[in-house]
């Protein structure tokens, strides 16, 4: 089953943003010089006088949204995941992140498909990054669907949030009963041959991935996963009781992300055999979407051999 294609997530969340910010003044977008491409220009079209343009600065973006928290406005800090995750690490850390500060940090350009940027533009341990900090809860979502009601939750939880966004028109997942509920997973398939939790986009390939294995007579459970912190620790146990056997998948580096957080919840509260699919340890390069996708192994194909090929030497 190949899914519908729908917007990108950065569109979703420009849309969803500036939707919000028509009732709830409170909303500020700070920009570093990138808002044609994060999508932030939708705000800045919409509201102006609420939208500053920061530049080529991102320590100081970051500790400017954390003064505007101060006084009471929510903070959205739109710029590439690259920029706002390494290059501006120790004001998130210690102008957010330790005192808690609702800011709001929209990481544009998320993963390996980031346009033809180059290797310096591409980041895949974000999330291994921003889940070991106190304090910031970290999520991804899969979809336009799922971006739009993600966006809306962050909006009004009180603390700093990573919202992880991709660059692609992305496939959709979730029709419109689909209700995103910050810290819960969202099973979307059933099956007894493993639980595969995946998280991101990568869920909508895992998802196509799982329909391909049907055909064979492999019958996956997925498990999707938007908030990898705070982590639903019991739902991750139920789901692998489901089945004895876990495979983590995701558009991240297998260190430190989706993979090293549903091992470490296991391995303390319900030891069953984890094996991790996703980006070996290195960096990225420039290429076409879909050649990059085979070339480090994440496409739909990709994840179907590796599924089935884990399977194979349980």
């Amino acid at each position: 089953m190949t899914l519908p294609q729908g917007k990108a997530l950065r569109v979703a969340w420009g849309e969803a943003i500036t939707e919000l910010g028509e009732t709830d003044k409170r909303i500020v977008v700070l920009d570093g010089d990138l808002g044609s491409s994060t999508r932030a220009d939708i705000f800045e079209t919409a509201f102006p006088e609420r939208f500053f343009q920061m530049g080529i600065a991102e320590q100081n973006l970051l500790g400017a949204a954390a003064g505007m928290a101060t006084v009471g406005f929510v903070p959205w800090v739109s710029t590439f995941a690259c920029f706002a995750v390494a290059r501006a690490l120790d004001s998130v850390r210690v102008l957010i992140a330790q005192p808690k500060l609702p800011v709001k940090i929209a990481g544009g350009y998320a993963g390996l498909l980031a346009g033809m940027t180059g290797k310096t533009h591409l980041i895949f341990d974000d999330v291994a990054i921003m889940r070991a900090m106190a304090n910031m809860v970290t999520v991804c979502p899969a979809d336009e669907v799922e971006t739009r009601q993600a966006v809306k939750a962050i909006v009004d939880y009180e603390g700093p949030v990573y919202l992880r966004l991709t660059r692609p028109n992305s496939p959709i997942l979730f029709d419109d009963s689909y209700r995103f509920e910050l810290g819960k997973l969202a099973p979307v398939r059933d099956g007894d041959a493993a639980t595969v939790f995946s998280t991101g986009i990568h869920t909508t390939r895992v998802y196509e991935a799982a329909e391909q294995l049907a055909s064979e007579g492999i019958e996956l459970k997925v498990v999707h996963v938007p908030t990898i912190k705070p982590l639903d620790e019991e739902a991750v146990v139920e789901a692998a009781k489901a089945t004895g056997f876990v495979i983590t998948a995701e558009e991240h580096t297998i260190i430190g992300g989706l993979g090293g957080a549903i091992a470490e919840t296991l391995s303390d509260r319900y030891p069953v055999p984890v094996k991790r699919t996703g980006l070996a340890d290195g960096y990225g390069e420039s290429g076409p979407n879909d050649a990059l996708l085979e070339k480090y192994g994440i496409s739909v194909e990709k994840t179907a051999e590796a599924i089935r090929g884990l399977l194979a030497s349980r």
